[in-house]
């Protein structure tokens, strides 16, 4: 090419001034891509003029997710945010893009060579998998032809990459050694471990870890710059605590289908993030009915592809991984839309037939362990069947028992309720709900603490107008769940509008992926206990009882003649 360079005249040009004015050309075109890499847009070019250098092979799928993860990123580096939340389905490249091209984009492009990153994961191979490309991309030829005077590599290592202005990037993971160094930006991928992500002590511990520990990992604690980026897996994990208590994070959230209910505000306007982006999405259909299910990359994952990972991976991985919900839209094993709305024009339950209390027993009074969770349920007739209505619920963290106080001479039970309450332990509590709900019948799980509140109930409260009945445990929670699956699923069961119903419908709309369990198991050894004892038949199983009536009975012969 050099050959071909000619002057003015058209003559071609002698050896040295060729050389002069190629230099001179490609000084032109660095200049020119640098500052095309570092206006607005710019992560999203540099990943295309540098794509090759790491996936040679492999040709790059351009799509909005992944400008979006870009123009968020940028904000971080102008100082528009400095705490972000991103949850995206795997595969979209955002460990690539967050570990290994924006801090690239930061040290090149952006002359911000003396930036100081720490990377953590759950497992330290997949952060120092990302250090390991990062030296690759920055040490290449093309980078170092463009940013090679920014950028004088003094290290490359998996753990630790530097340079010659005191800026380096180093791998770690959650609960690492890390030797305690700080960072201008601290690199959150991927906290939980899929595979454990059912253990509640690992679980817990990450969160705590994140609570903890991990904001002490920067230099400047008002300047410096968090970015955590993850697929949810539970209810409870790292996302799941920053959203629960409204952390002071940008959240940035992709599923793999448009999901309306949580992507569009009451008005019916898209949920924008502070730069202004929202899900372009919603921009590609009139109705927002028809919004929902809409895929987020079509070019790089098909609808069949989709179908075909949610039947691989279930619903309950999909809703995780994929659609950023720890449970299937309107439920898991307990669907919303099974629960039916009771409405009357008194505001009045039905007159019932039968109440019933189930308890999930546990007493301490610390928010750490696990609560007691109580529901109340009446049976009642209604199309010539029973219908179960939950009546109230409970979750607390409770002490086994509160002190003895006796009611001042003269007190009303209604001052001596309103005195002594807050004092109240787990035997208090049980006795004052059964009783004002006229509760025939308080089931009480079989294991160590309900026999212990079972026992101590009886015998400090000696004029108990229901009866209790321990409850052997068959089965794991799941099993005992699904045994119980088919009432829901046949309309069964009833629940007002009311802020202790929704926090039932809740729980159980996210079991087993959820924080608390307790009102779940309370509700699963009800409606078991109502089905043993004839109370909740579904309609099959009364068809099929009413069949059999119909049916003549043999005569029973005898087996040997007499």
């Amino acid at each position: 090419m050099l050959t071909q360079l000619k002057g003015w005249d058209g003559e071609t040009l002698p050896q040295d001034e060729r050389q002069t004015l190629s230099v001179m050309i490609q000084q032109g075109r660095n200049r020119i891509t640098r500052k095309r890499h570092s206006r607005r847009g710019g992560l999203m070019e540099f990943i295309k003029d540098f794509w090759s250098v790491l996936e040679p092979q492999t040709k790059l799928v351009d799509g909005w997710p992944l400008e979006a993860l870009c123009t968020h990123l940028e904000a971080v580096t102008r100082g528009k945010i400095t705490r972000i939340l991103i949850n995206v389905p795997p595969g979209f490249m955002k460990s690539l893009v967050t570990d290994v091209f924006w801090p690239a984009w930061e040290w090149g492009p952006m002359n911000m060579a003396h930036l100081r990153y720490v990377a953590f994961s759950y497992s330290a191979e997949l952060t120092e998998r990302d250090n390991d490309r990062f030296g690759a991309l920055i040490s290449s030829e093309m980078y170092q032809e463009l940013y090679g005077d920014r950028v004088q590599i003094r290290k490359l290592g998996q753990k630790m990459v530097s340079n010659s202005q005191r800026g380096w990037k180093r791998a770690t993971s959650v609960g690492g050694v890390g030797t305690g160094e700080r960072g201008d930006r601290v690199i959150l991928d991927d906290p939980h471990n899929i595979k454990e992500a059912e253990s509640e002590v690992i679980r817990s511990e990450t969160v705590r870890w994140f609570r903890e520990s991990m904001s002490n990992r920067l230099n400047d604690v008002d300047t410096g710059c968090v970015v955590i980026i993850m697929q949810r897996v539970h209810e409870d994990d790292v996302s799941g605590v920053i959203l629960s208590e409204d952390l002071d994070y940008v959240h940035l959230m992709i599923p793999m289908e448009y999901d309306v209910d949580r992507q569009v505000d009451d008005n019916g306007n898209p949920l924008e993030t502070p730069i202004g982006w929202y899900d372009p999405r919603f921009d590609e259909a009139d109705n927002l009915d028809d919004l929902n299910g809409i895929l987020a990359w079509p070019d790089r994952f098909s609808e069949a592809a989709c179908v075909r990972m949610m039947k691989d991976i279930g619903p309950y991985g999909w809703a995780g991984q994929y659609q950023q919900a720890p449970a299937p839209r309107g439920g898991g094993i307990f669907q919303r839309s099974w629960w039916q709305l009771w409405e009357s024009t008194d505001g009045k339950f039905p007159a019932f037939d039968y109440m019933l209390a189930s308890l999930d027993s546990a007493f301490t009074d610390k928010e750490q362990n696990d609560p007691s969770g109580l529901t109340i349920w009446g049976i009642w007739q209604k199309d010539g069947m029973n219908r179960i209505m939950l009546v109230h619920a409970w979750r607390k963290h409770l002490q086994f028992s509160g002190p003895r106080i006796e009611p001042e001479p003269g007190e009303s039970k209604a001052n001596w309720v309103f005195r002594t309450q807050k004092t109240w332990g787990l035997m208090e509590w049980l006795r004052y709900t059964c009783e004002r709900f006229k509760v025939d019948r308080l089931l009480i799980e079989a294991k160590a603490s309900g026999m212990s509140a079972a026992q101590e109930l009886q015998n400090r409260f000696s004029d108990l107008d229901f009866a209790i009945q321990l409850c052997q445990v068959k089965g794991d929670k799941m099993a005992r769940a699904l045994a119980v699956q088919a009432t829901f699923a046949q309309d069964l069961v009833y629940a007002p509008s009311r802020e202790w119903a929704e926090m039932v419908i809740d729980e159980m709309a996210v079991f087993p992926k959820g924080k608390y369990k307790d009102l779940t198991d309370s509700t699963t050894q009800a409606i078991k206990y109502l089905r043993d004892t004839g109370m909740a038949f579904t309609d099959r199983e009364t068809h099929r009882q009413e069949q059999e009536a119909l049916v003549p009975q043999k005569k029973k012969r005898a087996l040997y003649p007499v």
